[in-house]
């Protein structure tokens, strides 16, 4: 699997690997019981660390998108759809809230922040 990462980044790499790997998880691109690459493999792929992948594939694990078997590797654990949802709805919270903090420390209104937002998503 070769991922898109950047030195540049202000996200650390294990972040950018396991966000993306989250990505595909959650989006339905990697199925249930899907085989993820060998933390060395990836690691060799994408020109990183062990440690790096380690990392990334550790975060994962916490968060219950993927299994580790003794052995055999690493695997896209069995999650709902109503789950999947929950975990992306709560990322995306969690991502919209400095924005929000600070549209209202700039002075918008709620009503203006949900209209702003509204014309975003209107955007193609």
């Amino acid at each position: 699997m070769i991922l898109n990462l950047s030195d540049l980044s202000n996200e650390p790499l294990h972040g950018q690997i396991s966000r993306q790997i989250r990505q595909e998880i959650l989006s339905g691109a990697l199925a249930t019981g899907a085989s993820l690459d060998s933390i060395r493999k990836l690691a060799r792929a994408n020109q990183v660390s062990v440690i790096t992948v380690q990392r990334a594939y550790d975060d994962l694990e916490r968060e219950g998108l993927i299994v580790s078997r003794r052995g055999k590797g690493f695997f896209v654990n069995a999650i709902s759809a109503g789950a999947k949802r929950k975990i992306a709805e709560a990322r995306f919270a969690q991502a919209l809230r400095p924005a929000l903090d600070q549209a209202r420390r700039e002075g918008l209104t709620p009503k203006r922040i949900a209209e702003l937002f509204q014309a975003e998503l209107e955007k193609k």
